[in-house]
């Protein structure tokens, strides 16, 4: 038997390209000086080189895969439940990421809780709190059943062998930037302990049925700290996005093997924990000022869930050479092209002033829709004309200045009228599809200067 060497690889932080030699750029991600230089055990048996499978396994043809409806286990979290597609899949694997103290414990121990009153069995793995600190978050919560059970640990042997003797329904991992194996002298957190322990857990999660939450840190970029390669194991990734210092907390899947990944969940952190928004729009609409120039509602569809937000927008002469601009909450590029729209095709003239977009609520929206809603936000502030605050304004602009039409126009119209709007002005091509309602009057616009004359 080969005796086990010690060789020094170099690995990518953002990709996992591995390369024997160290490169300031990594040929996998082209990202500069993302290399780190790590010790790696070469013929000693690491479970490393990929999945183990079952010996004797043999290949089947696609006609004899038998075909049933995944039975899913509810969360009892309507928001949870939509983003992951509805429900918990048994033998899943999901991964959690989110900038500090943003709640992802809190909402995978609100999950536990649920889980458990269920009478389904809970194990909750924590490597950076201690039992005690949980305990104290719990109480804040609410009352916890015994079918929940907590384990402190970093080693992932034990884990391992915890899990495989106890065989629960749910596994909470927090977080898989500490846990550790023996076998691999880098250090907790590095490119080959992430890669090993998610290969652990998936083989237990494929193998056992079992299904696991990997809670991850964030890199300042907003990406999961280790290498991309985690996200191309796990079946699920969400992000858990918001203002720290917020209530709001908004929870969206950037990739899910079972379910869309366009739905979004929205939160708010209370004193007990994080509550659901079941009205997200009468949420990022509360506070919004009256009669005042530059505010528009414009509508925006996540997945199937059409979300009304306000679109603010400050115009105001410069006092340098070259004009400032600004945008929160959406593509900048985007609003220098529809600023650019206005003064050619409109005749707007706004190159000597700055001009400041702001998607009130700390959403992030970058879907065309909201075209014509920037648009009309930006004309209002340098006209200083307001717009009527039961007027809705949606479309997407072209280049030529026309208003293009858009997806799901019906469900947009609806939303707004549950919210009391009685006026929608949306593109012309989307006019007929939109069912006649009660309390509404629908404006079809062909172009940019035709939604302009209306207001």
């Amino acid at each position: 038997m080969a005796k086990s060497r010690t060789a020094t690889v170099f690995f990518c932080q953002n990709c996992g390209y591995e390369s024997a030699k160290w490169m300031g750029q990594c040929p996998g991600c082209k990202a500069w000086n993302s290399m780190v230089e790590e010790k790696a055990a070469v013929g000693s048996g690491s479970a490393g080189g990929g999945m183990r499978r079952k010996e004797g396994a043999r290949p089947s043809s696609l006609s004899a895969v038998s075909l049933r409806e995944e039975e899913r286990m509810t969360t009892h979290m309507a928001e949870l439940d939509r983003v992951l597609g509805g429900g918990i899949v048994p033998g899943s694997l999901t991964l959690v990421g989110g900038d500090p103290g943003i709640g992802k414990s809190t909402l995978l121990l609100q999950v536990c809780r649920y889980m458990a009153a269920d009478s389904r069995k809970v194990l909750y793995i924590s490597g950076e709190e201690s039992l005690r600190q949980i305990k104290i978050r719990a109480n804040r919560i609410g009352e916890f059943s015994d079918h929940l059970q907590l384990l402190c640990e970093t080693s992932l042997e034990s884990i391992e062998n915890t899990i495989r003797s106890m065989t629960p329904d749910v596994v909470i991992i927090d977080s898989i930037q500490t846990m550790y194996h023996e076998e691999i002298s880098a250090a907790p957190g590095s490119v080959s302990q992430v890669r090993e322990s998610t290969n652990v857990f998936l083989q237990l999660a494929k193998g056992l049925n079992v299904s696991i939450f990997i809670v991850g840190h964030v890199t300042k970029e907003g990406t999961v700290a280790g290498p991309r390669v985690l996200e191309h194991m796990v079946d699920t990734v969400l992000y858990f996005e918001g203002d720290r210092h917020a209530s709001y907390r908004i929870l969206r899947a950037v990739k899910n093997r079972f379910g869309s990944t366009n739905e979004i969940g929205v939160f708010e952190m209370k004193e007990e924990g994080l509550a659901e928004v079941k009205n997200a729009s009468e949420f990022m609409l509360s506070g919004k000022p009256e009669g005042a120039s530059g505010s528009v509602v414009s509508c925006s569809m996540e997945g199937t869930r059409p979300i009304l937000l306000e679109i603010q927008a400050l115009v105001c002469h410069s006092n340098f050479g070259i004009p400032r601009r600004q945008a929160m909450g959406t593509d900048f590029n985007r609003v220098n092209l529809l600023m650019a729209v206005l003064e050619k095709r409109v005749g707007v003239q706004m190159s000597g002033c700055d001009a400041y977009v702001n998607l009130a609520g700390g959403m992030r929206i970058n879907e065309p829709a909201i075209d014509l809603g920037i648009a009309m936000a930006i004309v209002s502030s340098f006209k200083n004309q307001v717009i009527d605050d039961k007027t809705i304004v949606f479309g997407e602009i072209g280049l030529s200045g026309e208003v293009r039409g858009v997806s799901m126009a019906n469900q947009r119209v609806s939303e707004a009228v549950k919210l009391g709007f009685s006026t929608c002005i949306l593109p012309e091509v989307n006019r007929t599809q939109v069912k006649a309602m009660d309390g509404v009057k629908i404006i079809g616009v062909k172009t940019v200067q035709d939604a302009m004359n209306y207001i």
